[in-house]
This record gives C-alpha cells, structure tokens and sequence, in this order.
C-alpha cells in the first residue's frame, strides 16, 4: 500500500460533500421548527399543556436513542444505503403527520415517527466506508459543519418562513427535505462497499470495549453541557447582554461562523500531522475554559459572544473527531453497531442535559450550570488521558478497516 495522500480523492470528497448535504437537509427541516414551535403549539387543542409541548421537542431525541443501535446494526448487515433510505422515509412520513395533525397528541405522534428515522450512524458509518482514515476526520467535519451551519441558518430563517408558509408549510418543507436527501444519496454518493451480513456481530464486543466507552462517554458529556448550556445562555443574552431574544442570532451566526474557519486548521493538524491526541485533548481542556470563564468572568455582551464563539471551536473540533475515532476504533465489520452505540448516548446527552440544566438552573441558579459543565468536562478531560488512540495505517501490516 502506498503512503497516504496528501489530498482527498474526488471520490473522497464527492462522498464527503453528499453525505454533509443529506444530513443538513434533514437537520435543516428539524432546526427550522424549534424556535417557533412553542409559539404555534398555543394554536393546537392541548398546546396550553407545557408538558406535552416539551415531550413534543423531546420525544424526537428519545425515539433516536432507542433506534439508532438497531439501524447501525442493520446497516453491517443489510447494507448503509438501503438501511438510510428507509429511515428517511418514516422521517418523511413523520414530517408529514405532523404538518396534518389536528391536536398535540398527533403532533407528538409525528415527532416520534421522525426520531424512528434515526439514520446518523448508518449515514456516519458510510462515511467512514468511503474515505481513507487519514481523511475521514475532515469529512466527519464536513458533515459536523453542515450541521452547525444550517442550524444557524435556522435561527435566522425560521421566524421568517413561519410567518410565510405557517408550521403545516415547516413541517411539509422538513418532509420534502427527506424525499431530496433519498434521492442524493443514490445518485451523487459513491457506490457503498457489501455489506459484512456474512461475519457475526459481537455485540457485547462493540459496547464494552474500553476504549469505544471512553468515546461514548465524551459525546455524551458533550452534549449534556452542551443543552444545558443553552438551557441558560438564551436567558444571560436577554438579562445580562440585553439582546432581545429575536436578535440572538446575531451572536450565534457570526460565533458559529468564525469557529469554522478556527477549527480547520486543527483538524488538518489532527489528521495531516498526526496530532490527533493533542487536538483532541485541547479541544476538551477549551470546554473545560469555557465553562469556568462563564462562570467567573462576567456575562455582558462581548464576553459570552467570545465564550460562545471558543466553545463552537471546540464543539466543532470535538464533532467532527468522535466519530473519526469510533470508526476507526471499532471493529470493521462492527462500524454501524459502534456508532449506533455513539449516537445512542449522543441522544442520552442531549436529552438528560436539557432536564439537568433546567432542574440545577431553576433550584441553584445558572452559575451552578457552568459550573456542573466544568466538572464534567474536566472528569472527561482525565477520562481522555487514559485513552489509546489507533493509529493511521500506512503499511500493508495494519489492514485497513474499510
């Protein structure tokens, strides 16, 4: 085998460019929902019910939690591509009940639906399949950017198209968004490699190997501090900042932006130099900055724009390194189970830190947030210094896992 390449193959980047457009075409139509829904579900018979408006947001991250080992799994067996093609679709058909329901209950009903299309780790796992590994960490951030773009985007666009096309028009647009993801993923993704249905799964390998644990644990601190920052963060823009809630996006666009053009740099450093620990590690020690310097240097305007703005570096780094690492960690016949597992605790994160941060806000305060988040990210940061990193395989002698 000859040394890795430099630069990507246009393959490589075909696959990289396609995969990141099917993720932000589904995470766009889910993103353009949230900063308006909570206004629209007034309008619905049972909205005035906080309770189901938030099992309505949240019933989307728990049916992802619980379907996203068995979509990963079945993506080694039956192949990626069939395995994303029918998750988008009961994604679409979800999107669809949704825009038609008549009540809440029906809207929840349709979030469920959209959360059972939980095609991450099939989508993260043909990632994986079509780069080399020296590249991958780049197209992990391809397809991590895309995410933090369009939800970005969203913060701008939302309150704009709901005046226009209502939430029926959001929810139809988040369905239509689906169908055109199908229909990229055949014709502008790369071939995707068979299938591994022939070789047994051990999954109690995939879900007790330390170091994938270890990988497990820090997407779901990840995005535990990460909902319940923005448990508070919404509430120090308006109290501490005085931006109006319908200019926050006027600290969110440029700070998630600018964290892109930062984070480039280090995931070339991380993959083209070698220095993937060392990004890795400091991408953490950032968190572990960000949450103290929340906490004890102010919260006026300028100071939580650079706060935010350090923790998308970070975030973005962390994002687009994960999965690089758990595809290449895991074993190769094994790499849609392995990032089931990872997008399973993802959802774990994100929905126990979206409670913790209310509960520890309401009862303790905001500061206690920031300063749960340091502790757990400084708990990762330890956890992350007894983990074994692969290493890059250049040499016949280490097979490549794709």
């Amino acid at each position: 085998m000859s040394s890795p390449n430099d630069r990507m193959s246009p393959e490589e980047r075909r696959a990289g460019a396609s995969l990141a457009s099917i993720f932000a075409l589904r995470m766009l139509g889910l993103f353009l929902i949230l900063p308006v829904f909570s206004v629209h579900a007034k309008t619905l018979p049972g909205g005035d019910n906080l309770a189901l408006v938030g099992f309505a947001l949240g019933a989307y991250g728990l049916t992802q939690a619980v379907f996203q080992i068995p979509y990963g799994v079945a993506s080694d067996y039956l192949g990626r591509k069939q395995v994303i093609v029918a998750g988008l679709l009961i994604f679409a058909l979800g999107s669809f009940v949704a825009a038609w329901a008549p009540d809440m209950t029906w809207v929840i009903v349709g979030r469920v639906l959209q959360g059972a299309g939980a095609i991450s780790a099939a989508v993260t796992a043909l990632a994986a399949d079509l780069t080399r590994e020296e590249h991958r960490t780049k197209v992990m951030a391809m397809i991590g950017s895309s995410i933090g773009l369009v939800f970005a985007l969203s913060l701008v666009g939302a309150p704009i198209l709901y005046g226009w096309i209502g939430m029926a028009g959001l929810f139809i647009m988040t369905g239509v968004l689906a169908l055109a993801a199908i229909v990229l993923l055949l014709k502008a993704v790369p071939p995707a490699p068979p299938p591994h249905g022939h070789e047994r799964l051990q999954l109690r390998r995939v879900i007790f190997d330390a170091d994938l644990l270890r990988l497990n644990l820090g997407i779901f601190m990840l995005h535990m501090v990460q909902m319940a920052m923005f448990v508070v963060i919404p509430h120090a823009l308006i109290d501490h900042a005085g931006l109006p809630a319908a200019d926050h996006w006027q600290v969110y666009l440029p700070a998630v932006l600018v964290s892109f053009a930062v984070m480039i740099p280090a995931i070339i450093a991380a993959e083209r130099k070698d220095k993937m620990r060392p990004v890795f590690r400091g991408a953490i020690a950032l968190l572990v900055v960000v949450q103290v310097g929340l906490l004890v240097a102010g919260q006026g305007l300028w100071t939580l724009a650079l706060w935010l703005l350090l923790f998308f570096v970070a975030f973005n780094v962390l994002e687009a390194t994960l999965p690089s690492l758990v595809s290449r960690t895991a074993p190769p016949a094994a790499k849609g189970a392995a990032l089931g597992v990872y997008n399973t605790t993802q959802a774990m994160g994100l929905f126990i830190g979206g409670a913790a941060g209310g509960y520890i806000a309401q009862h303790f305060g905001d500061n206690a947030v920031f300063s749960v988040g340091a502790g757990l990210c400084l708990i990762w940061l330890i956890v992350a210094g007894t983990m074994n990193f692969p290493q890059r395989r250049s040499a016949p002698a280490a097979a490549p896992t794709v």
